[in-house]
């Protein structure tokens, strides 16, 4: 519990000015933006696509100091490039395992009839893990880079 007669915390300063004063002009050392610049925190806006900002697309791929990241810009290709590969597997484990069951029937019609159900249950379950994963996998990737792009925009907002 808390003592009663203990002094109560000094409050923090207040700004100098309120938010709404700061978010009509920011004033800088080299020029005074327009409101419709910023929004109403103060912080400038980017304008257009985030997909757009910075370099274009090749320059982008070819800077070899890895400033600008492409992997937003593609990360919809990866997906439907993963989609195609794991769409190809499907097919080729499912055919190859029904025809596989169907070809062990004559010798042995329970091992056959065993393969067929566990082709047929099995192939669609570990295809659909295989897309969960692929997703997962590039939401991470692209969540990453967008963590990396706001720090980076953050950290150019806040050096004086």
């Amino acid at each position: 519990m808390s003592d009663p007669n203990a002094a109560a915390p000094t409050p923090p300063p207040l700004p100098q000015r309120s938010a709404a004063d700061a978010a009509r002009t920011v004033d800088t050392p080299t020029e005074t933006r327009p409101a419709s610049d910023l929004d109403d925190t103060g912080v400038p806006t980017v304008g257009g696509d985030v997909s757009q900002v910075g370099k274009g697309f090749f320059a982008a791929l070819f800077d070899l100091s890895f400033r600008t990241f492409i992997t937003r810009r593609l990360a919809s290709v990866f997906y439907l490039v993963g989609l195609i590969a794991i769409g190809i597997g499907f097919l080729v484990y499912f055919v190859s395992g029904i025809l596989g069951a169907i070809s062990v029937m004559p010798f042995n019609v329970g091992a056959g009839i065993s393969a067929l159900i566990a082709t047929i249950v099995i192939v669609p379950v570990l295809t659909f893990l295989a897309i969960v994963l692929l997703r997962f996998i590039i939401e991470g990737v692209v969540a990453l880079i967008a963590i990396a792009e706001n720090t980076e925009r953050t950290a150019q907002h806040t050096r004086r």
